[in-house]
Order: C-alpha cells, then structure tokens, then sequence
C-alpha cells in the first residue's frame, strides 16, 4: 500500500490480542494491509482469517503474527504450506455460533462497510464478525462506497463502531474460473439430479459454477446458500431462478456471503429481492427442513468406498475446510424432496485415484450421503448397504484406477 497509512495501530493492539477480521471478499483490505504493513513494530497478536481472496497475508508476514482459521481456503493455502496457521475443525455454522456464545473472543475487529442513507451493512457477508465485534474492545470499520448495500445484514445499532476510515480501494473480487471439459462433463450429470422448484446450495469453484451454469432449463429455482457468485445473477436473469417453490422467503434469494465481481455486487446493492443473512438462519437445520427441495451441491478432496468424504487434508496435511458441507448435507437430507450431491472429479492432478478405499479424514460421515457425482457418472448411495456402495463407487471412478480399487477392496475383506 502506498502514501500514509490509514490508521496508526500502535498502541491499539496488544500483546495477545485476538484480531478478527472480515472474510473472502468482505475482507477490509485497506485495514489489513496496514496492519500487516506495521505488524513487525507491534506486540505479538493473532489473526484470525477465513478463505483469503486478497494477497494480503503470506508466508513472509511478521514472524510475530499468528494466524488462525476454521479453514484452508483460496490464498489462506500459502499460510498453511508454510505452518503459519493452525485450523479450528469446525463446522462453519459451529464457529459462527461460539462468536455468539463467547467461546471465541475478539478483542479487536475489522469490518469493511457500506454505507446508504446515514445506514450501514455489513455487505458482503454476514458471518461472525458482527458477533466478534459486540463484546470486543475495539471495532475499525473501513466505510467502503464501492461496498454494495446489502438487506439483512444490517449493522446493529446496539454494535458500536469505534473507528472509521475511508477504503483506500473498491471490494476485494472472484471471478469465476474457466470451465473445462471434466468440469462439464461433471455438471451434466449432477443437473439430471436437479428437477424444477429445486433450491440451490453451492460453494465457491469450477464444478460448482459448470453445475449452475448447466440449469439455464431448469425453472422456478431458488437460492438458499452459504453463498451466491456471478452465475446466480445469470440464472436470475435467464429467468431460471425465480423463489418462488421454496416453501420460506417466497421471491428472496437467501445467502450468507456474496462472493463475485462487481457485476454481483451491483445487482445485490439495495435489491430487496436478495437477502445476506446470518449464520445462525442460513446454516440452521431448522430452516433448511423447512425448505422444499433443497439440493446441496459440495466438493471434496476424496470419497471412500463407503461413502465417506474427505473435504479437509492429504497425506495429513490440512488442505480444505469442514465448511457448512456437514450442515447443509444434513439440511438437504431433512427437506422434502432434498438431494445432498459431493461432486468431484475422479482423479487428481498427480494422475492418482480420488476414489479410494478409506479417506484419511471424515468431513461427512457415510451415514449422511446421497449422490456422489464424477465425470464417470452418479453413485447413488442412499439406502445401500456397503457392498453395493463400493460397487457403485468403483463404477464413477477413472477407468484406469478400476482394478487396483477392486483388488484393494478384496483384499481389505479378507
């Protein structure tokens, strides 16, 4: 960052101090960029960050900063490689939840914020900060007019905010990452899955965006999601989506994070017809049962012959997230007419088997599966005993890894 610095944060931090800033692209890059800029000449603290979309932290950020998250998520993969950030294995609804009940506790909080008609948002995500920031002892907020105006995440009167600054640039952005051809070939099995009046759940990614992209057909889609991107604004305007068959926020497209570009943030900014709401409503297993048709799309790093998947580390090293994948698997599986779809592709970029015998570690447990999905096909696995479950996964597997899946598993029930 160039010229003066925003804000001096000698003297504010403390040693010890947790600080918590805003995530993906509600981070406050004005103020973590200072404070990253300054962090060698204060105290030890630690920072807490979720998926990182900015290159504001990095493996060669002072040595006297520690980094935590519920996570290992877009550039938060560079702290990791480097052993600088330790992960809390939580589910995202949990984490969420233990800001609330003061399990965690911020002591200093950056936010970045819109601001329309002498209001604030919160914007673009309505996560844990605002919990964070309600019994910590300092809240800066970077009051950014590029920032859409968001609905729902209203910032409480009751939260004071200690400090402003003026964002020194616009939102941090994700574009969408070009499909290809296994991306492709991945969506046009898992739309078959995906009937008209669903209600869409998806995360950040390239089969995530190959799926929505596949359903300009489908009609009367709604959203419910952890998040929405620049494809949910296509499906809106084809007509595609239109929230009506949810059974709960008749015409609201409901998310927890808005993650794009600034095409996505224009359409959100003021637009009633979006709603950024907390945690505590879009995780909660209460309101996702009472969504009608709610089809859960998620990735994976592998998914074992039984069923189980594995969304966080290899070779014991934590690579991914827990993330709300647990959360809305279980809110799908609860919905009248829900499907909870793992998508992934068969093999990885080092040529081996994504489909394997056992996982190294269980992000959802085998019990709560229904459909995996590769660019080999659909395993359906709901009501399948463990045998037939191996068989249909091998079947989805890469051609090539068929046999030694096979012989594994023989051996294995020896």
């Amino acid at each position: 960052m160039s010229g003066e610095a925003p804000i001096d944060f000698s003297g504010l931090i403390r040693e010890g101090d947790l600080v918590v800033c805003g995530q993906a692209t509600a981070e406050p890059v004005t103020l973590t960029e200072a404070l990253m800029a300054q962090a060698a000449q204060l105290p030890p603290f630690r920072m807490m960050v979720g998926p990182v979309f900015s290159e504001t932290f990095s493996a060669t950020s002072a040595a006297n900063v520690s980094f935590l998250s519920y996570g290992v998520i877009g550039n938060a993969r560079r702290l990791a490689k480097a052993g600088r950030l330790e992960v809390i294995p939580s589910n995202y609804s949990a984490f969420c939840a233990d800001f609330a009940a003061g399990r965690h506790k911020a002591d200093v909080v950056l936010v970045q914020l819109a601001e329309a008609g002498g209001r604030l948002s919160a914007s673009l995500s309505n996560d844990y900060v605002i919990d964070a920031a309600r019994g910590a002892r300092l809240v800066v907020a970077e009051i950014n007019p590029d920032a859409p105006f968001t609905f729902g995440a209203e910032w409480p009167g009751d939260v004071p905010v200690h400090m402003r600054v003026p964002a020194g640039r616009p939102p941090v952005e994700l574009a969408s990452p070009p499909l290809d051809d296994v991306s492709r070939r991945i969506a046009a099995h898992a739309a078959g899955l995906i009937a008209d009046g669903s209600t869409l759940q998806f995360g950040v990614g390239r089969i995530p965006d190959a799926i929505l992209s596949s359903l300009s057909h489908v009609r009367n889609l709604g959203i419910h999601s952890g998040l929405i991107n620049d494809a949910v604004v296509e499906l809106i305007e084809r007509g595609a989506v239109t929230n009506t068959e949810k059974g709960i926020d008749a015409g609201i497209t409901i998310t927890n994070q808005v993650i794009g570009t600034q095409r996505l943030y224009r359409f959100v900014h003021e637009n009633k017809a979006v709603a950024v709401r907390p945690t505590s409503y879009t995780h909660s297993q209460g309101v996702l049962a009472r969504v009608k048709r709610l089809v859960a799309i998620n990735s994976a790093l592998q998914v074992g012959l039984d069923g189980s998947v594995n969304s966080e580390t290899l070779n014991g090293v934590t690579i991914g997230a827990i993330g709300g994948q647990l959360d809305f698997v279980r809110g799908a599986n609860a919905s009248r007419g829900g499907r909870a779809i793992i998508a992934l592709p068969a093999t990885a970029s080092d040529g081996t088997s994504r489909i394997v015998t056992h996982v190294e570690t269980v992000t959802t447990p085998r019990a709560d599966v229904d459909a995996i999905v590769t660019e080999w096909g659909i395993a359906e696995l709901r009501g399948c005993g463990l045998a037939e479950r191996a068989r249909r996964m091998i079947a989805i597997a890469a051609p090539e890894h068929r046999d030694a899946l096979s012989a594994q598993l023989r051996r294995s029930a020896r």
